[in-house]
């Protein structure tokens, strides 16, 4: 609000009504002694009879200030004095007004200084409990009130006010070593645009002059001055405010961690890309090359083979690999599927026997997996694991069937072995240079402590500086870290080439056909069928490679059974398709209720 020129004569009618009007509001607020109980925490008869306060301009703006107050106590011992010495400008800057070197003397001490938002309060204390009036005196100094403002340099201070009990009258002087060349002065809340009871300048203009008459308890009085340019060389203080807007502002920290993140990110992206374009490129360029091989017979040895090993020749898995390899390799996981397509693989090759029981007979769906006797030499050390888990009751005692539907929680530590088992098999084999699972977990471990910790650096620095962005920084960080490692475990070259050898093979269970000269006799075909189902299982495509052997029962005598797979009475490989889907979707569901996947 700029100064306004004086008359240097009282505001006449209006101060008069002002004044009537605030004495009326004042008998309201502040009740007669008489009352039975006061309003606030004050004494019923508690109030400041009369603030004088006399301001001396110096250079730089700086003013030394005397203030005499006749104060009224109620058996008090202690008052306090309110500055108000912060006013916020913007979202966050704050225009600040120093008091400092504040002394008492009249019977009072201050006993103590402390910031209330944005107040300074000074705490003066008596000897002892005080009734009756009272005058003591303040002096102190204050910086920040004067500021250039529309080619003056303008004094604006909050001079009288604050006080927590009604005040009678307050009175300002402000004198400068020139001459002022306008006065004005607001009464009521710090932004009020209210006019005080008078103000006006001495006959020499060198002195502004304030007055009000009554003000309720947090009230100020307002005081401005305009005075020549240059006068004091006074200026302003600005203070940044610590908002959520300043916290997480940019600036050369937080920028420099920002680029770092970035830095960081796109560091990731290059390494995924090293690792997984490695893989894809490997892949890409081993299954051109076995593409071109299934269409050249292998003249070493193939006058020599069987006719549906001949014809399938191209179209074989590499030797050796098994199915929950396999299952492993392609996705980097040791999921249910590759445990399922596991138990299958045995069945297959002569381990145990798997018995589909009569729906009809016992009233539900289930499955017995019947151990054979066949020397354990073949299996891999994740397959003996499985093998042992399946065989074994929770006592440690050996048995020679088990039923998916006992397949219940106590399988959880065996089936957390053959997990574990799973993955240092791929390590074993070359295909991985470390275990994924141990790969993965390291990175989202790493991760997540380290968004742990850049939650709580973003929550400290956001209350206590403007470097919020850099905790944010590493939330970001940490939550990248902790989804890109999930993507971190990369084969080796060995690995890609041998899931690269799987892609042939894999597109010829999709298309479901088996080669004319091996499916000229029934045996043969359910044999390679047999051979290849656990792939199928890993590969999802189970339904289109049963479509191989629909019909095998009809060809064939005594093909209505697998040597491996059992139905109940009246089953035939017509149903085998349907048989397999929810024997693969029942072991899956008994292992998944184990909670050891």
């Amino acid at each position: 609000m700029p100064a306004h020129a004086t008359t240097g004569r009282p505001r006449g009618a209006l101060a008069v009504l002002f004044s009537a009007l605030s004495a009326v509001a004042l008998s309201l607020a502040v009740p007669a002694p008489a009352a039975s109980a006061a309003p606030h925490a004050a004494g019923a008869d508690e109030r400041v009879v009369k603030d004088d306060v006399a301001l001396t301009v110096g250079e730089h703006g700086v003013a030394k200030v005397r203030e005499t107050i006749t104060y009224r106590f109620d058996g008090q011992d202690r008052v306090e004095r309110r500055f108000a010495t912060r006013q916020h400008r913007s979202v966050t800057e704050d225009r600040v007004y120093r008091v400092s070197g504040v002394r008492a003397d009249g019977g009072l001490r201050v006993a103590g200084t402390r910031h209330d938002g944005t107040d300074t309060v000074v705490t003066l204390a008596a000897p002892q409990r005080l009734t009756g009036t009272r005058t003591f005196t303040l002096t102190y100094e204050v910086r920040g009130i004067v500021a250039p403002s529309g080619g003056l340099e303008e004094l604006r201070w909050p001079a009288v006010g604050g006080w927590r009990v009604p005040l009678d009258e307050a009175h300002v002087t402000v004198d400068a070593d020139a001459m002022i060349r306008n006065v004005n002065c607001f009464a009521g809340p710090l932004d009020s645009v209210i006019g005080c009871t008078q103000y006006y300048t001495n006959h020499t203009h060198t002195q502004g002059i304030y007055d009000q008459q009554t003000m309720l308890p947090g009230e100020y009085l307002t005081v401005v001055a305009g005075l020549p340019p240059g006068t004091t060389g006074g200026a302003a203080i600005f203070e940044r405010r610590h908002t959520a807007a300043t916290a997480f502002s940019v600036n050369l920290v937080t920028g420099g961690a920002l680029l770092g993140l970035l830095v960081l990110l796109a560091g990731g992206f290059v390494l995924l890309y090293l690792l997984r374009g490695r893989d894809a490129r490997v892949v890409g360029r081993k299954a051109a090359e076995g593409d071109r091989a299934h269409l050249v017979p292998d003249a070493a040895g193939a006058d020599d083979d069987p006719p549906h090993l001949a014809a399938a020749r191209g179209f074989e898995p590499p030797d050796g690999v098994r199915p929950g390899q396999i299952g492993t390799l392609i996705d980097e996981q040791a999921d249910v599927i590759d445990v399922t397509a596991t138990i299958v693989d045995l069945a297959v090759r002569g381990f145990l026997l798997i018995e589909e029981e009569d729906r009809a007979v016992t009233g539900r769906l289930d499955w017995t997996l019947r151990r054979l006797d066949r020397p354990g030499d073949e299996l891999l050390n994740y397959e003996r694991v499985l093998f042992d888990a399946l065989f074994t009751d929770a006592d440690g005692a050996p048995r020679d069937a088990v039923k998916l539907s006992e397949l219940g929680g106590a399988f959880a530590t065996s089936l957390a072995r053959v997990r574990s088992a799973m993955y240092q098999d791929v390590v074993d084999q070359g295909w991985f240079a470390r275990r994924p699972d141990t790969v993965r977990s390291r990175w989202t471990v790493a991760g997540l402590v380290l968004t742990v910790l850049g939650i709580a650096a973003t929550t400290a620095l956001a209350f206590t500086t403007d470097f919020a962005l850099a905790g944010l920084a590493a939330i970001i960080a940490g939550a990248a870290m902790a989804y890109g490692g999930q993507y971190m475990p990369a084969k080796t070259a060995q690995g890609s080439t041998v899931l690269a050898h799987m892609i042939g093979f894999r597109a010829f269970l999709e298309r479901g056909e088996i080669p004319e000269s091996a499916a000229e006799a029934s045996p043969q075909r359910i044999a390679l069928f047999s051979r290849f189902l656990p792939y199928a299982v890993v590969f999802g495509v189970v339904p289109r490679w049963a479509e191989t052997v629909k019909d095998a029962g009809e060809r064939a005598t005594g093909a209505d059974n697998l040597y491996w797979y059992e139905g109940p009475a009246e089953w035939d490989l017509s149903g085998f398709a349907e048989s397999m889907r929810t024997f693969t979707l029942t072991t899956s569901g008994a292992i998944s209720q184990s909670r050891g996947l």
